[in-house]
């Protein structure tokens, strides 16, 4: 099947070959990742070891970003798709036979190297396939599917593990990923481009030729992440510190995680027709006095209200980071360019958490959601400062 050159609204087409599959493999992979944990403490592992085993995927995701670059310029996005789906496939099934601890820990770094891979091929895909007129809306939309994917996946594994075990939900996982990449096999191919460089494109070149877009545009990006990721961490230790129970804290993230995702398509059709700065600036503003003022919740009727606006702040955001780093891609060297983008970004999203740990360790947990509030308002500032908007074609 080959690409038509169609960079309008045929953008849409492409929901069977890319969107289909990423919600296939992310409701596989959202149904593993609260059992990973539990695999390994069946396999022996400690409390604290079983949770080493859950950050291996992320920091196999963060190992992963600058090679997922070179894999995606030297065999192109679609094989890079595919052969990412193939080695998550081997992943799983190694999850669900590993024989101890060690086996599953490496399974469980090797799909963070992978989910590197398939995020920045996914991004690289649509940057090219997708018109820019298009771009925000079609990105929003893919972040949009891994937040639908990490909501239904838990409640698939739920059903799975309840009926046949863990193991079982391992190889349900395998055959979503299975599933995908032979949907993934019918994905139009890119045009060439029209300027074929004279010599590989070097990453390190690509790096330092755009150093500046990465401390400026990059480090705003980054600290988006940051006070999104903060949410997972702080939103449900609040909770716990105001005496509400685990079903009520789940029900409080239950509301803002559905808020959340119901708003990705609006984020990106404010970014296609306003500007990028539209949405990641209000976005920040909005996550940052929540964050400012969440010592002041303490009721569950409180906590559920600025629970409920973070969904919207966080909502609105789909995409952005993926939008913001697409337009500051060049068309030579742009898969080396966006994983320098990820890196970066990723490296804010790690951060979320170490930074709440970091200051519960030596101060009440409201100074800890009062700093993430000022990073969230200061990001907002270095956004609209840094962020470029592409001169995008009148509709």
């Amino acid at each position: 099947m080959a690409f038509d050159g169609n960079h309008g609204a045929p953008w849409r087409r492409l929901a069977v070959v890319i969107y289909l599959p990423t919600a296939v493999s992310f409701i596989g992979f959202g149904a593993i990742i609260p059992l990973v944990p539990l695999t390994a403490r069946a396999l022996g592992a400690s409390v604290p070891e079983a949770a080493l085993v859950v950050a291996l995927m992320g920091i196999g995701n963060l190992v992963g970003a600058l090679p997922a670059g070179v894999i995606a310029d030297r065999f192109g996005e679609k094989k890079s798709l595919v052969g990412a789906l193939c080695v998550d496939i081997l992943c799983l099934l190694t999850c669900a036979f590993a024989p101890n601890t060690w086996v599953l820990a490496g399974a469980v770094f090797v799909t963070g190297l992978s989910g590197a891979m398939l995020s920045l091929a996914r991004q690289s895909y649509l940057t090219v396939a997708v018109g820019l007129e298009y771009r925000a809306r079609a990105l929003s939309t893919l972040g949009g599917v891994f937040r639908i994917g990490s909501l239904l996946g838990p409640l698939m594994g739920a059903a799975v593990v309840s009926v046949w075990g863990l193991q079982a939900a391992y190889l349900v996982a395998a055959g979503t990923s299975l599933l995908a990449a032979t949907v993934t096999l019918a994905l139009p191919d890119l045009p060439m481009p029209e300027h074929q460089p004279d010599e590989p494109v070097q990453m390190l070149r690509v790096l330092r030729q755009h150093a500046r877009t990465f401390a400026t545009a990059g480090t705003g990006a980054a600290a988006l992440m940051l006070v999104r990721t903060a949410r997972d961490a702080l939103l449900p230790l609040w909770c716990e510190q105001i005496g509400l129970d685990a079903a009520a804290t789940s029900l409080v993230f239950a509301l803002s995680s559905a808020i959340d995702m119901t708003l990705f398509y609006v984020g990106g059709s404010v970014m296609d027709r306003f500007g990028r700065r539209w949405v990641s600036v209000p976005s920040m503003v909005i996550m940052g006095l929540c964050f400012a003022l969440l010592p002041f919740a303490h009721s569950v009727a409180a906590v559920a209200l600025f629970a409920a606006v973070l969904g919207l702040g966080n909502g609105i955001s789909a995409g952005v980071v993926m939008t913001i780093g697409s337009d500051a891609s060049p068309a030579v060297g742009r898969p080396q360019f966006l994983a320098g983008w990820r890196l970066t970004t990723g490296l804010g999203q790690a951060a979320g958490p170490l930074l709440i740990t970091a200051i519960a360790a030596v101060a009440p947990l409201g100074a800890a959601a009062v700093t993430i509030g000022a990073v969230g308002l200061v990001g907002a500032g270095w956004l609209w400062r840094w962020v470029s908007e592409p001169a995008i074609p009148d509709h």
